[in-house]
């Protein structure tokens, strides 16, 4: 290791594990708060922004596998917060409604940390971003993430071009 670039390394990945670690909060703090996992809330989130889906819908936009999307509805309905409901003219498809109490619940959860993130990112210089764009995916590079899929985020339209702008710009993810 370069004895000159020694200790900005070890403020790199500690800056990296405090990262981790906010998001690790983050996560408990809603799991506390309202019984939800971060995938749980991503589903209520989802259906109260685009209403009834079915689980292969849900399972698509999330980057999960229908098994697993069919644990996190099951724990939902458990919860009193979705139900699957027969879609009219095709019996063979149930879609995922939120409950009444999933409606509220889903109006309570706080923006996960990944929507503070973009909010303050939006209010950066574009050089900013895309300098920190480009240092991101590097470091994803460095650890061989490309196997890892991308999930989706929920982006209000008002936060989503300046951010695609300025990834789009230079600091796009390489796969």
């Amino acid at each position: 290791m370069n004895p000159e670039n020694e200790s900005v390394i070890k403020d790199i990945v500690g800056s990296i594990r405090k990262l981790v670690r906010a998001v690790y909060l983050d996560s408990q703090k809603m799991s506390r708060q309202f019984g939800l996992t971060g995938p749980q809330s991503v589903v209520v989130r989802l259906l109260l922004n685009n209403g009834s889906m079915s689980s292969a819908e849900l399972s698509r936009l999330m980057y999960v596998t229908p098994s697993n999307m069919t644990g996190i509805i099951d724990r939902l309905e458990k919860k009193g917060l979705v139900e699957r409901v027969r879609k009219e003219g095709d019996r063979r498809i149930a879609l995922v409604v939120l409950t009444k109490n999933g409606k509220e619940t889903s109006k309570n959860v706080p923006d996960p940390i990944e929507k503070k993130i973009i909010k303050q990112l939006t209010d950066l210089e574009n050089e900013h971003v895309q300098i920190l764009a480009m240092a991101m995916n590097q470091i994803l590079n460095l650890i061989d993430t490309k196997d890892i899929e991308e999930t989706p985020l929920e982006l209000s339209h008002s936060v989503v071009p300046p951010v695609q702008e300025a990834l789009q710009k230079g600091g796009t993810r390489k796969k």
